[in-house]
């Protein structure tokens, strides 16, 4: 068997994602982030339940695993022990805004000092591709052959737009890493949530939209262009809220 060395945040582990999963590189820049701001002595990741939840084997630092849609009441129970700690949470779209979404909202709506990454890939990856809250409408999945429809699921729901009505959010942008030009400003993004909360700086949250080309049905390069033409024009790229320029909308 290989032997694999632990470097910096990652342990070493290659990771199991399928072939053009947005998750291996949005785990990259969350830890690429940590370390360059110098704190993963201090860092605890709570990773979520599903493909997101298996960061824990990447990442080389302090985690928790969560039950599906805890991950933010563990989070939150954890920094408030430990406030000197950097506490993060990495969701996918059906953990963080369907089981999880009341955790999501009470603590956006408290401010608590947390950093939340979300990876919206627009389905239930790991359990066979069901609709999510965030599937777009006429988008086929194992639960919506026929495509999304309001009759039968309801509008897809915005995340990012829901939690910047909150008083307690202090940073939300929605990036995707579909291209390198977009995965330079995904790493701002989520840089800049981790270095608010250093700062002491209330609820951050970073939106990712992301690809799921196994239960989209598509191949890698198909899937990227799908974010580009479809995703980005359901869910606008962009800052929603910085309390720090005044951003609010």
């Amino acid at each position: 068997m290989a032997e694999f060395r632990i470097t910096g945040m990652h342990t070493g582990v290659p990771t199991h994602y399928c072939p053009g999963c947005s998750h291996g590189l949005i785990e990259r820049l969350v830890m690429e982030s940590i370390e360059e701001l110098g704190i993963q002595e201090r860092v605890i990741a709570v990773p979520g339940v599903g493909c997101a939840g298996l960061a824990a084997a990447y990442y080389n630092c302090d985690c928790h695993s969560p039950s599906h849609g805890r991950a933010l009441a563990v989070a939150t129970g954890i920094k408030r022990v430990r406030p000197d700690n950097i506490v993060f949470t990495y969701q996918g779209d059906g953990d963080l805004a369907s089981i999880g979404m009341m955790e999501t909202i009470h603590a956006a709506n408290r401010g608590e000092v947390l950093t939340t990454i979300m990876a919206n890939n627009a389905a239930y990856g790991m359990t066979g591709g069901q609709a999510s809250p965030t599937t777009l409408l006429g988008q086929r999945t194992t639960t919506s052959q026929q495509g999304r429809t309001v009759k039968a699921n309801g509008y897809p729901v915005h995340m990012s737009e829901l939690l910047s009505q909150l008083d307690g959010v202090y940073y939300i942008e929605r990036v995707t890493v579909n291209t390198v030009p977009n995965i330079r400003k995904a790493k701002k993004a989520i840089k800049h949530a981790f270095q608010n909360q250093i700062e002491g700086k209330g609820f951050n949250f970073v939106e990712v939209l992301a690809s799921c080309p196994t239960t989209w049905g598509m191949s890698p390069v198909d899937a990227a262009k799908w974010i580009g033409t479809d995703m980005i024009r359901e869910y606008p790229l962009g800052v929603f809220v910085d309390k720090d320029q005044g951003v609010q909308r």
